[in-house]
Protein backbone atom coordinates (compact mmCIF):
# COMPACT_ATOMS: atom_id res chain seq x y z
CA UNK A 1 0.00 0.00 0.00
CA UNK A 2 3.18 2.31 0.95
CA UNK A 3 4.64 1.49 -2.35
CA UNK A 4 1.07 2.27 -4.41
CA UNK A 5 1.24 5.56 -2.30
CA UNK A 6 4.67 6.56 -3.37
CA UNK A 7 3.83 6.34 -6.43
CA UNK A 8 0.90 8.57 -6.55
CA UNK A 9 2.79 11.07 -5.19
CA UNK A 10 5.32 11.07 -7.15
CA UNK A 11 3.11 11.03 -10.31
CA UNK A 12 1.36 14.08 -8.64
CA UNK A 13 4.79 15.42 -8.55
CA UNK A 14 5.63 15.17 -11.90
CA UNK A 15 2.34 16.52 -13.18
CA UNK A 16 2.50 19.41 -10.94
CA UNK A 17 6.18 19.85 -12.49
CA UNK A 18 4.81 19.65 -15.79
CA UNK A 19 1.89 22.31 -15.20
CA UNK A 20 4.32 24.72 -13.72
CA UNK A 21 6.90 24.82 -17.03
CA UNK A 22 3.83 24.59 -19.00
CA UNK A 23 2.51 27.89 -17.25
CA UNK A 24 6.23 29.23 -17.25
CA UNK A 25 6.38 28.51 -21.29
CA UNK A 26 2.80 30.49 -21.48
CA UNK A 27 4.40 33.41 -19.29
CA UNK A 28 7.67 33.46 -21.57
CA UNK A 29 5.51 33.76 -24.92
CA UNK A 30 3.55 36.75 -22.92
CA UNK A 31 6.69 38.62 -21.18
CA UNK A 32 9.43 38.06 -24.09
CA UNK A 33 9.33 39.74 -27.36
CA UNK A 34 7.42 42.78 -25.21
CA UNK A 35 10.29 45.02 -26.97
CA UNK A 36 11.22 44.61 -30.79
CA UNK A 37 14.81 45.86 -30.28
CA UNK A 38 17.60 43.32 -29.56
CA UNK A 39 18.33 44.89 -25.88
CA UNK A 40 14.65 45.54 -25.11
CA UNK A 41 14.40 41.50 -25.96
CA UNK A 42 17.63 40.25 -24.44
CA UNK A 43 16.23 42.16 -21.14
CA UNK A 44 13.08 40.51 -21.41
CA UNK A 45 14.74 37.54 -20.87
CA UNK A 46 16.77 38.05 -18.28
CA UNK A 47 14.05 39.45 -16.25
CA UNK A 48 11.57 36.62 -17.30
CA UNK A 49 14.05 34.02 -15.64
CA UNK A 50 14.19 36.17 -12.45
CA UNK A 51 10.36 35.72 -12.19
CA UNK A 52 10.69 32.18 -12.78
CA UNK A 53 13.04 30.61 -9.99
CA UNK A 54 16.59 32.02 -10.38
CA UNK A 55 18.89 34.61 -8.38
CA UNK A 56 20.04 35.58 -11.42
CA UNK A 57 20.59 35.65 -15.10
CA UNK A 58 22.98 37.54 -17.85
CA UNK A 59 22.57 37.26 -21.45
CA UNK A 60 24.96 37.61 -23.62
CA UNK A 61 25.12 38.23 -27.63
CA UNK A 62 27.42 37.95 -30.62
CA UNK A 63 28.11 40.51 -33.05
CA UNK A 64 26.90 40.48 -36.58
CA UNK A 65 30.12 41.92 -38.00
CA UNK A 66 33.12 39.58 -36.27
CA UNK A 67 33.28 36.66 -33.73
CA UNK A 68 33.02 39.25 -30.50
CA UNK A 69 30.37 38.86 -27.79
CA UNK A 70 29.24 41.71 -25.50
CA UNK A 71 27.01 41.43 -22.43
CA UNK A 72 23.60 42.73 -23.32
CA UNK A 73 21.53 42.31 -20.62
CA UNK A 74 21.49 41.42 -16.59
CA UNK A 75 18.53 40.84 -13.96
CA UNK A 76 18.68 39.65 -10.43
CA UNK A 77 21.13 40.12 -7.40
CA UNK A 78 24.73 41.68 -9.00
CA UNK A 79 26.88 39.19 -7.13
CA UNK A 80 25.39 36.41 -8.61
CA UNK A 81 25.45 37.74 -12.63
CA UNK A 82 29.02 37.44 -13.09
CA UNK A 83 29.09 33.70 -12.98
CA UNK A 84 27.52 33.47 -16.01
CA UNK A 85 30.18 33.21 -18.95
CA UNK A 86 28.71 33.45 -22.58
CA UNK A 87 29.06 29.90 -24.42
CA UNK A 88 29.65 29.63 -28.11
CA UNK A 89 28.15 26.25 -28.42
CA UNK A 90 24.95 25.13 -29.38
CA UNK A 91 24.16 22.76 -26.48
CA UNK A 92 23.00 23.56 -23.39
CA UNK A 93 25.10 23.41 -20.16
CA UNK A 94 24.57 23.00 -16.39
CA UNK A 95 27.33 23.98 -14.58
CA UNK A 96 28.65 24.43 -10.48
CA UNK A 97 30.28 26.84 -9.17
CA UNK A 98 31.65 27.62 -5.22
CA UNK A 99 30.03 30.89 -3.87
CA UNK A 100 32.37 32.37 -1.77
CA UNK A 101 31.00 30.96 1.52
CA UNK A 102 31.04 27.32 0.26
CA UNK A 103 27.82 27.03 -1.02
CA UNK A 104 27.15 25.76 -4.36
CA UNK A 105 26.12 27.92 -7.37
CA UNK A 106 24.76 26.00 -10.41
CA UNK A 107 24.67 28.25 -13.52
CA UNK A 108 21.92 26.90 -16.09
CA UNK A 109 22.91 27.77 -19.88
CA UNK A 110 21.15 27.91 -23.39
CA UNK A 111 22.53 28.78 -26.58
CA UNK A 112 19.82 31.76 -28.40
CA UNK A 113 20.61 29.57 -31.71
CA UNK A 114 18.89 31.52 -35.14
CA UNK A 115 18.62 29.33 -38.21
CA UNK A 116 21.76 27.30 -37.32
CA UNK A 117 23.90 29.78 -35.84
CA UNK A 118 24.10 30.58 -32.34
CA UNK A 119 23.64 34.52 -32.25
CA UNK A 120 23.55 34.57 -28.18
CA UNK A 121 23.63 32.80 -24.96
CA UNK A 122 21.79 33.04 -21.07
CA UNK A 123 22.73 31.90 -18.09
CA UNK A 124 20.71 31.18 -15.12
CA UNK A 125 22.05 31.32 -11.77
CA UNK A 126 20.43 28.84 -8.25
CA UNK A 127 21.93 29.31 -5.15
CA UNK A 128 19.35 26.99 -4.17
CA UNK A 129 20.67 23.37 -2.25
CA UNK A 130 19.05 21.55 -4.57
CA UNK A 131 20.04 21.39 -8.20
CA UNK A 132 17.04 23.09 -10.93
CA UNK A 133 15.13 20.35 -11.95
CA UNK A 134 14.45 18.65 -15.53
CA UNK A 135 11.40 20.92 -15.73
CA UNK A 136 13.70 24.13 -14.17
CA UNK A 137 16.28 23.81 -16.74
CA UNK A 138 13.93 23.21 -19.38
CA UNK A 139 12.42 26.30 -18.66
CA UNK A 140 15.48 27.84 -19.47
CA UNK A 141 16.12 26.12 -22.84
CA UNK A 142 12.27 26.68 -24.06
CA UNK A 143 12.53 31.19 -22.75
CA UNK A 144 16.09 30.98 -24.85
CA UNK A 145 14.34 29.28 -28.00
CA UNK A 146 11.46 31.49 -27.97
CA UNK A 147 14.11 34.78 -27.02
CA UNK A 148 16.51 33.84 -30.43
CA UNK A 149 13.56 33.65 -32.41
CA UNK A 150 12.74 37.00 -31.80
CA UNK A 151 16.29 38.20 -31.69
CA UNK A 152 16.77 36.99 -35.26
CA UNK A 153 13.78 38.98 -36.42
CA UNK A 154 14.78 42.16 -34.72
CA UNK A 155 18.49 41.12 -36.05
CA UNK A 156 16.93 41.01 -39.95
CA UNK A 157 14.01 43.93 -39.08
CA UNK A 158 17.14 45.99 -38.11
CA UNK A 159 19.08 44.74 -41.20
CA UNK A 160 15.81 46.01 -43.53
CA UNK A 161 15.75 49.36 -42.03
CA UNK A 162 19.29 49.82 -42.40
CA UNK A 163 19.02 48.92 -46.26
CA UNK A 164 15.95 51.29 -46.37
CA UNK A 165 17.56 54.59 -44.67
CA UNK A 166 20.78 54.41 -46.67
CA UNK A 167 18.23 54.15 -50.06
CA UNK A 168 16.32 57.28 -48.62
CA UNK A 169 19.54 58.80 -47.94
CA UNK A 170 20.95 57.88 -51.02
CA UNK A 171 17.80 59.28 -52.82
CA UNK A 172 17.59 62.97 -50.79
CA UNK A 173 21.20 63.45 -50.58
CA UNK A 174 22.06 63.10 -54.51
CA UNK A 175 19.64 66.73 -55.78
CA UNK A 176 20.71 68.51 -58.67
CA UNK A 177 23.04 71.16 -58.70
CA UNK A 178 22.30 74.52 -58.78
CA UNK A 179 23.97 77.41 -60.05
CA UNK A 180 27.07 78.65 -58.56
CA UNK A 181 25.42 81.69 -57.41
CA UNK A 182 23.35 79.87 -55.16
CA UNK A 183 24.12 78.33 -51.22
CA UNK A 184 22.23 75.69 -50.38
CA UNK A 185 22.13 73.28 -47.69
CA UNK A 186 19.96 70.23 -47.10
CA UNK A 187 19.34 67.80 -44.64
CA UNK A 188 16.54 64.87 -43.98
CA UNK A 189 15.50 63.14 -40.67
CA UNK A 190 13.35 60.15 -40.11
CA UNK A 191 11.22 59.76 -37.68
CA UNK A 192 11.77 57.32 -34.68
CA UNK A 193 14.23 54.11 -34.55
CA UNK A 194 11.99 51.69 -36.14
CA UNK A 195 10.38 53.77 -38.88
CA UNK A 196 10.99 52.99 -42.60
CA UNK A 197 12.25 55.62 -45.33
CA UNK A 198 9.24 57.77 -45.92
CA UNK A 199 8.52 60.03 -49.08
CA UNK A 200 9.99 63.33 -47.73
CA UNK A 201 12.70 64.79 -50.52
CA UNK A 202 14.40 68.44 -51.56
CA UNK A 203 15.56 69.05 -55.23
CA UNK A 204 17.45 71.56 -56.61
CA UNK A 205 17.68 72.46 -61.07
CA UNK A 206 19.78 74.43 -62.57
CA UNK A 207 17.54 76.84 -64.89
CA UNK A 208 18.95 78.96 -67.93
CA UNK A 209 19.82 82.79 -66.97
CA UNK A 210 21.52 81.82 -63.98
CA UNK A 211 18.71 81.09 -62.13
CA UNK A 212 17.46 78.06 -59.67
CA UNK A 213 14.62 75.97 -58.70
CA UNK A 214 14.36 74.82 -55.18
CA UNK A 215 11.59 72.37 -54.68
CA UNK A 216 10.61 70.00 -51.20
CA UNK A 217 7.88 67.68 -51.55
CA UNK A 218 5.86 65.27 -49.10
CA UNK A 219 4.97 62.30 -50.43
CA UNK A 220 1.50 61.16 -48.08
CA UNK A 221 2.59 57.75 -46.13
CA UNK A 222 6.17 55.81 -45.34
CA UNK A 223 8.10 52.91 -46.14
CA UNK A 224 9.75 51.96 -49.20
CA UNK A 225 6.58 52.66 -51.79
CA UNK A 226 6.22 56.34 -50.28
CA UNK A 227 9.98 56.39 -51.06
CA UNK A 228 9.19 54.82 -54.62
CA UNK A 229 7.08 57.06 -55.31
CA UNK A 230 9.23 60.26 -54.13
CA UNK A 231 11.61 58.94 -56.81
CA UNK A 232 8.93 59.09 -59.36
CA UNK A 233 7.78 62.72 -58.68
CA UNK A 234 11.69 64.01 -58.52
CA UNK A 235 12.13 62.37 -62.02
CA UNK A 236 9.05 63.48 -63.67
CA UNK A 237 9.19 67.05 -61.76
CA UNK A 238 13.29 67.02 -63.26
CA UNK A 239 11.77 66.51 -66.80
CA UNK A 240 9.16 69.24 -66.58
CA UNK A 241 11.12 71.87 -65.03
CA UNK A 242 13.76 71.36 -67.87
CA UNK A 243 11.68 73.54 -70.14
CA UNK A 244 12.11 76.37 -68.18
CA UNK A 245 8.66 77.03 -67.14
CA UNK A 246 7.23 79.01 -64.19
CA UNK A 247 6.94 77.46 -61.02
CA UNK A 248 3.06 77.23 -61.29
CA UNK A 249 3.12 76.17 -64.57
CA UNK A 250 5.27 73.46 -63.36
CA UNK A 251 3.20 72.16 -60.53
CA UNK A 252 0.08 72.03 -63.02
CA UNK A 253 1.96 70.29 -65.72
CA UNK A 254 3.19 67.71 -63.11
CA UNK A 255 -0.07 67.67 -61.37
CA UNK A 256 -1.40 66.81 -64.53
CA UNK A 257 1.67 63.91 -65.12
CA UNK A 258 0.70 62.36 -62.22
CA UNK A 259 -2.58 61.97 -62.44
CA UNK A 260 -2.83 60.31 -65.47
CA UNK A 261 -0.37 57.78 -64.18
CA UNK A 262 -2.92 57.33 -61.78
CA UNK A 263 -0.21 55.24 -59.86
CA UNK A 264 1.21 57.31 -57.48
CA UNK A 265 -0.34 58.54 -54.41
CA UNK A 266 -0.70 62.49 -53.56
CA UNK A 267 2.13 64.95 -52.55
CA UNK A 268 2.73 68.24 -51.34
CA UNK A 269 5.13 70.23 -53.09
CA UNK A 270 6.91 73.97 -52.82
CA UNK A 271 9.09 75.49 -55.42
CA UNK A 272 10.45 78.33 -55.06
CA UNK A 273 12.57 79.90 -58.80
CA UNK A 274 15.52 81.95 -57.24
CA UNK A 275 16.95 84.86 -59.71
CA UNK A 276 20.01 86.01 -58.51
CA UNK A 277 20.34 88.10 -61.17
CA UNK A 278 17.33 90.29 -60.11
CA UNK A 279 17.35 89.62 -56.50
CA UNK A 280 14.03 88.03 -56.68
CA UNK A 281 12.03 84.78 -56.21
CA UNK A 282 8.53 83.38 -57.07
CA UNK A 283 6.79 80.64 -55.37
CA UNK A 284 4.27 78.49 -55.62
CA UNK A 285 2.54 76.03 -53.69
CA UNK A 286 0.63 72.49 -54.23
CA UNK A 287 -0.71 72.20 -51.04
CA UNK A 288 2.43 72.60 -49.17
CA UNK A 289 3.40 74.85 -45.91
CA UNK A 290 5.03 78.62 -46.59
CA UNK A 291 8.56 78.49 -46.49
CA UNK A 292 10.16 80.67 -44.17
CA UNK A 293 13.10 83.95 -44.66
CA UNK A 294 15.44 84.35 -42.21
CA UNK A 295 16.79 88.45 -42.49
CA UNK A 296 20.87 88.99 -41.84
CA UNK A 297 19.71 89.56 -37.97
CA UNK A 298 18.61 86.45 -37.40
CA UNK A 299 14.62 87.16 -37.74
CA UNK A 300 12.00 84.80 -39.57
CA UNK A 301 9.34 86.09 -41.50
CA UNK A 302 6.96 83.80 -43.58
CA UNK A 303 6.09 83.83 -47.29
CA UNK A 304 2.26 84.53 -47.27
CA UNK A 305 1.56 82.02 -50.65
CA UNK A 306 -2.15 81.01 -51.74
CA UNK A 307 -2.30 77.24 -51.83
CA UNK A 308 -3.33 75.32 -54.20
CA UNK A 309 -3.95 71.23 -53.90
CA UNK A 310 -1.83 68.34 -54.07
CA UNK A 311 -0.31 66.75 -56.49
CA UNK A 312 -2.12 64.52 -58.37
CA UNK A 313 -5.80 65.61 -57.98
CA UNK A 314 -5.97 66.77 -61.60
CA UNK A 315 -7.79 70.03 -60.32
CA UNK A 316 -4.42 72.33 -60.93
CA UNK A 317 -5.05 76.14 -60.04
CA UNK A 318 -1.49 77.50 -58.82
CA UNK A 319 -0.94 80.51 -58.42
CA UNK A 320 2.85 82.27 -58.37
CA UNK A 321 3.78 85.08 -55.67
CA UNK A 322 7.39 86.97 -56.38
CA UNK A 323 9.14 88.95 -54.04
CA UNK A 324 12.17 90.16 -53.45
CA UNK A 325 15.16 88.19 -51.86
CA UNK A 326 18.21 90.60 -50.07
CA UNK A 327 21.65 88.58 -50.57
CA UNK A 328 21.70 87.89 -46.74
CA UNK A 329 18.55 86.42 -46.78
CA UNK A 330 18.36 82.71 -46.31
CA UNK A 331 15.15 80.84 -47.84
CA UNK A 332 14.07 77.79 -45.80
CA UNK A 333 11.52 75.22 -47.33
CA UNK A 334 10.71 72.33 -45.27
CA UNK A 335 8.04 69.38 -45.31
CA UNK A 336 5.57 69.76 -42.41
CA UNK A 337 7.67 67.41 -39.69
CA UNK A 338 9.60 70.07 -38.76
CA UNK A 339 7.00 72.18 -36.74
CA UNK A 340 4.17 69.65 -36.87
CA UNK A 341 3.00 68.72 -33.31
CA UNK A 342 0.21 66.21 -32.21
CA UNK A 343 -3.23 68.26 -31.19
CA UNK A 344 -1.99 71.02 -32.29
CA UNK A 345 -3.17 73.73 -34.86
CA UNK A 346 -1.16 74.50 -37.38
CA UNK A 347 -0.99 78.06 -37.01
CA UNK A 348 0.77 77.96 -33.90
CA UNK A 349 2.75 75.63 -35.00
CA UNK A 350 3.81 77.88 -37.46
CA UNK A 351 3.90 80.90 -34.66
CA UNK A 352 6.89 78.73 -33.12
CA UNK A 353 9.11 78.74 -36.55
CA UNK A 354 8.31 82.61 -37.27
CA UNK A 355 9.12 83.40 -33.88
CA UNK A 356 12.63 82.17 -34.09
CA UNK A 357 15.98 83.92 -33.74
CA UNK A 358 18.91 82.45 -34.83
CA UNK A 359 22.04 84.02 -34.33
CA UNK A 360 22.74 86.62 -37.07
CA UNK A 361 25.31 86.01 -39.75
CA UNK A 362 25.03 82.07 -40.15
CA UNK A 363 25.58 80.50 -43.25
CA UNK A 364 23.44 77.88 -44.95
CA UNK A 365 24.59 74.99 -42.95
CA UNK A 366 24.77 76.26 -39.79
CA UNK A 367 21.41 77.98 -39.93
CA UNK A 368 19.92 74.62 -41.06
CA UNK A 369 21.37 72.85 -37.54
CA UNK A 370 20.50 75.79 -35.15
CA UNK A 371 16.76 75.49 -37.03
CA UNK A 372 16.72 71.75 -36.18
CA UNK A 373 18.17 72.32 -32.71
CA UNK A 374 15.67 74.61 -32.07
CA UNK A 375 12.29 73.25 -33.28
CA UNK A 376 13.82 69.63 -31.73
CA UNK A 377 13.61 67.98 -34.95
CA UNK A 378 15.39 64.95 -33.81
CA UNK A 379 12.09 64.11 -31.91
CA UNK A 380 9.64 65.36 -34.41
CA UNK A 381 6.57 62.92 -34.84
CA UNK A 382 7.25 62.92 -38.48
CA UNK A 383 10.14 62.92 -41.44
CA UNK A 384 11.99 66.10 -41.73
CA UNK A 385 13.40 67.68 -44.82
CA UNK A 386 14.77 70.88 -44.76
CA UNK A 387 16.63 73.10 -47.89
CA UNK A 388 18.36 76.59 -47.34
CA UNK A 389 19.62 78.28 -49.76
CA UNK A 390 20.99 82.53 -49.70
CA UNK A 391 22.44 83.73 -52.61
CA UNK A 392 26.10 83.54 -52.48
CA UNK A 393 28.04 86.88 -52.37
CA UNK A 394 30.14 88.35 -55.30
CA UNK A 395 33.38 89.73 -54.01
CA UNK A 396 35.25 92.64 -56.29
CA UNK A 397 38.25 91.71 -58.04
Amino acid sequence: MSERAGELASLVEEHAAVLARLKATTDAIGEIGSHHDEQGICADLAAFLCRHGYEAAAVDVRSEEGPGWARAAVAGDPELVHRVEPRHDPEPRTYTDVAPGGGAVRVVSAPLEWHGRVIGSVGAVSVRATAPTEHERATVHDAARLAAVHLGHARRLDATERTAFHLQQALVAEPGRPHPNLEVSGRYLPVGARTLVGGDWFETVRLHFGRSLLVVGDVMGHGLDAAVDMNAYRSALRDVASTDLPPHRVLRQLDTVVADDGGLRPATCLLVQVDPARGSATFASAGHLPPVIFAADGSADLVELPVGPPLGTGVGGYEPVTRAIAPSDTLVLFTDGLVERRGEDIDVSLARLSTLRLRPGSGPEELVEEVLQRLDAHHAEDDVAVLAARLRERHAP
